[in-house]
C-alpha cells in the first residue's frame, strides 16, 4: 500500500473544487455598441441562488441590459441585467431557463496569505476553465469609477492563479469550493485580483437584487491610515486610526467641522482603523442621519456630528 504524495493531495483538492464549481460558473456573451461599432464582450458569472441569479463584474456587463449565458453542458439562455455597481465592480444578472444549483458564498475575511485558491471561469470564451494558486496578498486596493466619481474597492484579494480575458466575473474559491471572491482584473504577469465576498459586498449584492442599484452615503473626506499616539493605543486597544488628508469644501464633513489633519478614532460608535471601516457605514441607512465621529485634534479628543448626504453620480 502506497501513501499519497503531497502533489496527489493537492490535485485531489483542485479536482474536487473544479467538479463542484464548473457546473455553477457560466460564460456570458454581452453585446456592446460604441458609435457605429457593434461587438460582443466575454465574461464569466457565478450562480449563487437556485432561481437564476448570477454574480459577475460590473465591467463585464457595462451598459448592456441583456445578453446570453452559456452553461457548461453546452446549453444557453438569455439573461437580463438586474443591477450593476461600478464602484464595487459587482453586478447581478438573472438567467431565464433551466436553473443551476447555487455555489456557496464563503468569507474572504478569513483568508490568509499562502492559502490555496482555485479560479473557475471562461477565459477567451472557453467555459469551465480551472486554474489554481495561492493568495499572494490581502488588503490590496482596486481603483474603480462611475462617471466622474472614483472609488477604491478595499481588501481586494491578490492571487497567482492564472487569469486571462474572460475570467472576469468568475469564481475564486477556497479548498472547500466556497466562493471567496469574484475575479475582476489581471494585474500583471502572474498576478490576478478578485473582489472579496464579505459583509460589505454582501450588502451590495443584496441592494442590487432588491433595488437594482446601490445607494451610498457621502461624507466628503479623503483619509489614510495613521498610527495612534502610544497612550491612545493602550486606551483603545488598537494601533491606528484614519488621518483626514483632505476635506471636500461644502461637504458633510466640512459642515460638521472636520479638518485636514484630524485623526479619526471612531464613527457611529465603531472603531475606525482603515478605509473599509468607514465605507461599511456609508450605505443608504446613513443618508441624512446624524453620525457621531470622534477625532484626535491637537492632542485632544473632539466629538463632532456629521450628517452624510447621498452620493450622486456625476
Amino acid at each position: 500500500m502506497t501513501s499519497e504524495s503531497p502533489l496527489d493531495a493537492y490535485s485531489q483538492i483542485v479536482a474536487g473544487v473544479a467538479a463542484e464549481l464548473t457546473p455553477r460558473v457560466v460564460s456570458l456573451r454581452v453585446p456592446h455598441q460604441s458609435g457605429r461599432y457593434r461587438g460582443e464582450g466575454l465574461g464569466s458569472a457565478v450562480s449563487y441562488t437556485p432561481d437564476g441569479f448570477l454574480l459577475t463584474n460590473a465591467h463585464v456587463v457595462g451598459r448592456a441590459e441583456q445578453g446570453t449565458a452559456l452553461f457548461s453542458d453546452g446549453t444557453s439562455a438569455p439573461f437580463r441585467v438586474v443591477g450593476a455597481d461600478p464602484l464595487s465592480d459587482l453586478a447581478v444578472v438573472r438567467a431565464d431557463g433551466p436553473t443551476l444549483n447555487p455555489a456557496v458564498l464563503g468569507e474572504a475575511d478569513d483568508l490568509v496569505v499562502g492559502q490555496l485558491v482555485v479560479a473557475v471561469g471562461s477565459p477567451l470564451g472557453l467555459t469551465g476553465s480551472v486554474t489554481a494558486g495561492v493568495v499572494s496578498a490581502l488588503g490590496r486596493s482596486l481603483p474603480t469609477s462611475a462617471g466622474a466619481r472614483a472609488s477604491l474597492v478595499e481588501d481586494v484579494i491578490q492571487t497567482d492563479a492564472a487569469l486571462n480575458p474572460g475570467n472576469s466575473g468568475g469564481a475564486l474559491a477556497d479548498s472547500r469550493a466556497r466562493i471567496v471572491g469574484i475575479n475582476t482584473a489581471v494585474a500583471g504577469v502572474g498576478l490576478g485580483l478578485a473582489v472579496p465576498i464579505n459583509a460589505t459586498t454582501r450588502k451590495i449584492i443584496g441592494a442590487l437584487m432588491r433595488d437594482g442599484q446601490v445607494r451610498r452615503a457621502y461624507l466628503g473626506i479623503v483619509s489614510v491610515p495613521a498610527p495612534l499616539p502610544e497612550g491612545l493605543r493602550e486606551r483603545f486597544g488598537r494601533p491606528s486610526g484614519l488621518r483626514v488628508a483632505e476635506v471636500v469644501p461644502g461637504g458633510p464633513a466640512a459642515r460638521a467641522g472636520l479638518r485636514a489633519g484630524d485623526l479619526l478614532i471612531s464613527a457611529g460608535g465603531k472603531p475606525v482603523t482603515r478605509a473599509q471601516d468607514l465605507q461599511k457605514l456609508m450605505f443608504s441607512e446613513a443618508i441624512g442621519r446624524p453620525l457621531a465621529i470622534t477625532v484626535l485634534r491637537n492632542g485632544a479628543l473632539v466629538d463632532v456630528i456629521a450628517e452624510p448626504s447621498e452620493l450622486v453620480a456625476a
